[in-house]
């Protein structure tokens, strides 16, 4: 299992050329690619404050980012939120740490090119 962090999954739905053609073929070999619920509101987020721009309303993206493309979403548990407040203080930002912590409960590789997440033991071994 991969699990995709947000700025992955746009890239990828949105076919950017930011994502590297061995990234993109990890996901299309990939037997199961998710991205963590935080990771709508994450794009919301950024959408909303023009951080960045979704090539159609989000609805509509939305849709084609997870049935259109096979991605499963993976909810965030109790034990999702207990373990990512337990986190090193690496990163401070929740969403991230959410999906650092949706990873670890999953026993999943997580794919980002966030310069943070290798600062977190947890995640050695597992970083795409």
């Amino acid at each position: 299992m991969i699990i995709l962090d947000t700025h992955i999954w746009i890239w990828w739905v949105n076919g950017d050329d930011l994502l590297s053609t061995g990234r993109k073929e990890l996901i299309e070999s990939a037997e199961t690619v998710v991205v963590s619920a935080i990771s709508c509101f994450e794009v919301s987020w950024l959408e909303r404050h023009n951080r960045i721009e979704l090539p159609c309303v989000r609805s509509v993206w939305f849709e084609k980012a997870l049935q259109g493309s096979n991605i499963l979403l993976m909810p965030i548990t109790p034990e999702i939120a207990s373990m990512a407040v337990d986190l090193p203080e690496h990163h401070s930002d929740p969403q991230d740490r959410i999906i650092i912590a949706t990873a670890l409960a999953h026993d999943g590789r997580l794919m980002s090119l966030d310069s943070k997440f290798p600062h977190y033991a947890e995640l050695f071994g597992r970083l795409v």
